[in-house]
């Protein structure tokens, strides 16, 4: 069954975390490495757990997995092979669902809210690149290609035990059609795809969402189709396009309003953290039903989006 129906019956929102690899350096992890988050799978797991505790401790009622940037590739880059690659992969999972139990094993959490999913995060190929290619989609490759990319690590997330996968920072059209074409090959699992945007109006890469949002929609095992890591700005406008193009669920979970510099590895430009909150409802009345953020925003930001949306 569709893992999201049952909560937007009964609920006018699903409330998604926050960022995962900024709250982990805000907390003292050192990320400066091509694999980003995935480092601290490795070297720190514990510290993932108690992220995704604390983002249910604020309200969050779907965990996304530290997996965004594990790739069998990348893992190979530090001398991983595929049995140590798969097993990290699984892992990054398993503590997400570790942390849900827990939360959800005290009786005093369960009142008002659903049961949290667990979403497996599946990142662009872009960001296995480590060069901000995931806000271009400039990759050159066809269909085919990164259906064979994403394949393998598609087969390892979609076993490891959570309620549904999370297509996430897509930059481009051609990469939505190679995994809604895996997701064929997966005839059990459930996935939304959530774009990066460059405007109001077009992916990365320059694609009308509305167009890409249409196309998809016809996956039945699409639960969603959203936009993520894209300035809140541009919110309400990529939500209305793809409320006008599909009946699917809309997803908005957009960065702190601050733009990543592959250069120089930094964040620069003005946050909109402050005003998190109040934008949520915003997105919502524009059309959006699953309500989160991306990077640079945190606990408290889910926290002021979980009040609204339980309000």
């Amino acid at each position: 069954m569709n893992p999201i129906t049952p909560i937007l019956a009964q609920f006018p929102a699903l409330v998604l975390d926050g960022a995962m690899a900024t709250e982990l350096e805000r907390r003292g992890c050192d990320l400066d490495d091509p694999l980003w988050s995935a480092r601290v799978l490795l070297e720190a797991p514990e510290k993932i757990r108690q992220v995704h505790a604390d983002y249910f401790a604020a309200g969050a009622d779907c965990a996304i997995s530290a997996s965004y940037q594990a790739t069998f590739q990348g893992f190979a880059q530090r001398g991983l092979g595929p049995d140590a690659a798969a097993d990290l992969m699984r892992r990054s999972v398993r503590l997400a669902c570790e942390a849900r139990d827990a939360f959800w094993a005290e009786a005093a959490n369960r009142t008002g809210r659903p049961r949290p999913l667990v979403a497996a995060s599946v990142g662009p190929y872009g960001a296995m690149l480590h060069d901000g290619a995931e806000y271009r989609g400039d990759y050159g490759l066809s269909v085919d290609a990164l259906m064979a990319f994403h394949r393998p690590r598609l087969a390892v997330l979609a076993s490891a035990g959570a309620d549904l996968l999370a297509c996430e920072t897509i930059p481009c059209l051609a990469e939505a059609v190679a995994l809604a074409r895996l997701l064929d090959e997966l005839p059990e699992v459930w996935a939304w795809v959530s774009f990066s945007a460059r405007d109001d109006a077009r992916t990365c890469h320059g694609e009308p969402l509305a167009e890409c949002a249409a196309l998809l929609g016809a996956h039945p095992r699409i639960v969603a189709i959203g936009v993520n890591c894209t300035a809140p700005q541009h919110i309400p406008g990529l939500v209305r396009a793809i409320s006008a193009a599909t009946t699917k669920p809309v997803l908005a979970y957009p960065n702190s309003g601050e733009v990543y510099d592959a250069a120089t590895g930094g964040w620069r430009g003005a946050t909109e953290r402050a005003v998190f909150g109040a934008q949520a409802q915003a997105w919502h009345a524009a059309g959006a039903r699953l309500l989160g953020g991306c990077c640079r925003t945190g606990p408290e930001q889910i926290a002021e989006v979980a009040a609204w949306a339980r309000g």
